[in-house]
């Protein structure tokens, strides 16, 4: 007694699998070439937790960019080489 089609028992038949045998329809034809729009939580950006994404703030001075990069210099993190790598990358 079969109560599996022999299409449905094969160990490649995985996943969100539409129709497991023979032709694509038409409707299935233009669903694939036409994708609708994304879903709602796709389009709104949303941080880690949930809540909707802040918009980015305005970008730093120059003067803030050099005061962080002396910052790192100072604390240790960047050598005197480093600093002055990046200090001529940011003034390029």
């Amino acid at each position: 007694m079969l109560l599996v089609p022999r299409q449905l028992r094969r160990a490649g038949m995985t996943g969100d699998v539409p129709y497991y045998g023979g032709r694509f329809s038409p409707a299935q034809a233009y669903a694939v070439t036409h994708p609708g729009p994304p879903p709602e939580s796709v389009r709104t950006s949303v941080d880690v937790v949930g809540r909707p994404a802040r918009p980015p703030g305005p970008a730093p001075s120059h003067a803030d960019m050099l005061a962080s990069l002396r910052q790192l210099l100072d604390s240790g993190v960047l050598s005197a080489e480093e600093y002055e790598q990046l200090r001529a990358r940011m003034t390029a």
